[in-house]
């Protein structure tokens, strides 16, 4: 069994504009937590999260 504690956590950056993008990449910000620029999320990394953070990773970028 996994703790909660010690699953890694990433903080995920919007660095690019929804405008103009296809329903799909709108949708993925918005599961992701962002939709409005230069806001932040702490999520779980997880392989379905990686998933989507590809998927968008022109608008978005991992935080150090």
């Amino acid at each position: 069994m996994i703790n909660k504690s010690s699953i890694n956590k990433i903080v995920v950056e919007q660095i690019g504009s929804p405008v103009r993008r296809c329903f799909v990449q709108r949708q993925t910000l918005i599961g992701l937590g962002l939709n409005k620029m230069h806001r932040r999320r702490l999520l779980e990394d997880t392989a379905s999260v990686r998933g989507m953070i590809r998927a968008v990773q022109h608008l978005v970028r991992i935080v150090d």
